[in-house]
């Protein structure tokens, strides 16, 4: 959705939607053989309309994209109507990819006598990064002297995005509409402007930059800072305080809808052959209607009770082993793990609301949205010390998820068409460990301890969805992912912080193993699960 919106806008910016009569896109590789399954060409046709991942309103995407099906007509940007029939010009190219990148795709519009105005290839890299160049023209219609350029409406205060993730093409001196140059000495006017638009944007750095795990905490020693107050330090380069912050809570509060969206949701089955019920209300109400009663805890995160154990347990009973055939003896069922439970229902929620089109925050992808959602509600509800401390602790958590992230992203990659589902479930749980190791008060050794052993026990985890449909393993595995998270925060924080294997030395792992891990199990849906699970 993200790169349809950007190529649109170019070519708004560029001058060319009004004269576009035609648009072809082509999907190449990963997004390909997933495609459909992954909601992709869905995406691609909002994206086209003029709608963003934030703003569009997921309930009305299956209604207008049947309409596009049904009336072949496709509104460029949110206005300008052409002729657009899916079938046809929306095309999957399953067994080609792009050099750059396994999840490619180009984008193409063309005049009303068939020939080309304008192209451009976008890869998807993760997390709902886009990659590109600029949009180019076609030779037939490119003039220089005419050429549409953004500078005239460039801000050149504005640096309140950082350039290091913001793709090419889409920083903040690329935004907005202009009109035609009035001739070569215009155009040079505003290409310089342009250029120092960009210049000052590009100028600007982290307060203190770091590249790997090693350099990250080389830096909290030095600032006696955590990790979360590096990365806050480092946003204020770009944003200020305030807005960082209302920044962060939002995408919680983004998060903790999808959880509530998914424990409300009234719908049987989730979209899809597979035909998988959803689980997340049903456990929830099993959860609020007092089931959870297991080893002295409530069935509801309020109020805990302290837990007995009795010595006898520990003492063989004369008489009480059965004979070898014997039927086994009858115990009550105990189908109940209070903090499991509620941790699973969190995943399942939000991973339950990706699979039926709704929105999630990429936390680092749509495919691994419920982990960190899941360990951060949980902390929330179970451990949270009181409701004042709630927005610290929110901000604390995510900006420390996020530096892991961008350590997995530098070091590595996030997109599972590269790594498999270590680059994605693997990588949440990383984060998640480590955010809940923070804010349970773990130094930063012992977060960063936290981080190498979610990501060092997802090693080799292969991304091999049945039908391409983030259904089956991915609920699933964000539940035990976020479990994961928890228990490998416990070990890091019953230890010192030092440990053998440091988070740098299982980054490269998991990108060795990512590069030597076969296509067939990297997003394909062409082998493992996707091979062996009967769709009917």
């Amino acid at each position: 959705m993200r790169a349809a919106k950007i190529f649109v806008e170019n070519l708004d910016g560029l001058g060319v939607l009004e004269t576009t009569s035609q648009m072809r896109v082509d999907l190449y590789g990963s997004l390909a053989l997933t495609g459909a399954g992954h909601g992709t060409p869905n995406a691609v046709l909002m994206g086209l309309e003029g709608e963003t991942p934030e703003g569009v309103d997921t309930k009305s995407i299956l209604p207008r994209v049947e309409s596009m099906y049904t009336n072949k007509i496709l509104n460029l940007n949110g206005r300008h109507a052409i002729t657009f029939i899916p079938d046809k010009h929306l095309i999957f190219h399953f067994r080609e990819s792009l050099p750059q990148h396994p999840n490619g795709m180009r984008f193409s519009a063309y005049d009303n006598n068939g020939d080309l105005i304008a192209t451009n290839e976008f890869f998807s890299i993760g997390g709902g990064f886009v990659v590109n160049e600029e949009t180019q023209l076609a030779d037939n219609v490119y003039y220089k002297d005419n050429r549409v350029d953004h500078a005239d409406k460039v801000d050149t205060s504005r640096t309140d995005v950082p350039p290091s993730i913001v793709p090419t093409g889409t920083e903040p001196s690329a935004a907005g509409a202009s009109q035609p140059g009035s001739g070569a000495a215009s155009n040079d006017v505003s290409q310089s402007a342009l250029l120092a638009a960009k210049t000052k944007s590009q100028t600007i750095t982290a307060a203190l930059p770091f590249t790997d795990a090693e350099s990250l905490l080389r830096v909290c020693e030095r600032e006696n800072m955590s990790i979360a107050q590096v990365v806050f330090r480092n946003e204020l380069q770009w944003r200020s305080a305030e807005e960082v912050i209302a920044r962060t809570l939002n995408l919680w509060n983004v998060m903790n809808a999808s959880i509530q969206n998914g424990i409300s949701s009234e719908d049987e089955y989730l979209p899809g052959q597979l035909r998988v019920r959803r689980r997340a209300p049903g456990l929830h109400r099993r959860l609020m209607a007092g089931l959870a009663e297991y080893a002295g805890f409530g069935s509801t995160p309020n109020g805990t009770q302290g837990v007995r154990f009795s010595a006898d347990l520990a003492k063989p009973k004369h008489g009480s082993v059965q004979p070898a055939h014997a039927a086994p003896p009858t115990r009550p069922s105990r189908r109940s793990l209070p903090a499991l439970d509620w941790i699973s229902l969190y995943a399942l929620a939000v991973n339950e609301e990706n699979a039926a089109g709704g929105r999630v925050v990429t936390a680092p992808t749509n495919g691994a949205a419920g982990t960190i959602p899941a360990v951060l509600k949980y902390y929330l509800e179970f451990i949270c010390p009181s409701r004042n401390q709630m927005e610290q602790d929110i901000v604390e958590f995510l900006l420390t998820a996020a530096a892991i992230g961008m350590l997995y992203k530098r070091g590595a990659s996030i997109s599972a068409a590269e790594m498999g589902c270590q680059g994605e479930v693997g990588v949440a749980c990383s984060m998640a460990a480590a955010a809940f190791t923070a804010v349970m008060g773990g130094t930063v050794e012992q977060v960063e301890n936290a981080a190498e052993i979610g990501m060092e026990h997802n090693l080799g985890l292969t991304c091999d969805p049945p039908m391409g449909l983030v259904v089956i393993p991915c609920i699933e595995r964000n539940a035990l992912a976020a479990v994961k998270a928890v228990t490998a925060s416990q070990l890091a924080l019953n230890g010192d912080g030092s440990h053998r294997v440091t988070l740098d030395q299982v980054i490269a792992t998991m990108r060795q193993t990512g590069m030597d891990m076969m296509s067939k199990y990297k997003e394909t849906s062409e082998g493992g699960l996707a091979v062996n699970v009967p769709v009917c």
